[in-house]
């Protein structure tokens, strides 16, 4: 899931996902983030679930995916799109 808060020159976006599911760590990384595995972890929420909120450029495409334990990547099915087997994001 994704939540977005727009503000000024940038977009707030966070990057939601079970508690659970998969198991261990998991860190989105894209175009961002230099494709930089750890830079930005999924961490606790009090509701159960595991996010983490990155500022990116307004009005600006990116590419993204996740990675779990055991170099398990997957993609958000509510992302913007799929292209190049990687999921997209528009601000």
């Amino acid at each position: 899931m994704l939540e977005r808060k727009r503000r000024k020159h940038t977009t707030d976006v966070t990057f939601v996902l079970p508690g659970d599911l998969p198991p261990g760590p998991v860190s989105v990384v894209g175009t961002f983030n230099g494709w930089h595995p750890g830079a930005h972890v999924l961490e606790p929420r009090t509701d159960g679930m595991r996010a983490v909120t990155v500022a990116l450029p307004a009005k600006a495409t990116h590419s993204f995916r996740y990675l779990a334990a055991g170099d398990y990547w997957f993609d958000e099915p509510a992302a913007d799109g799929h292209e190049e087997g990687n999921s997209r994001l528009r601000t």
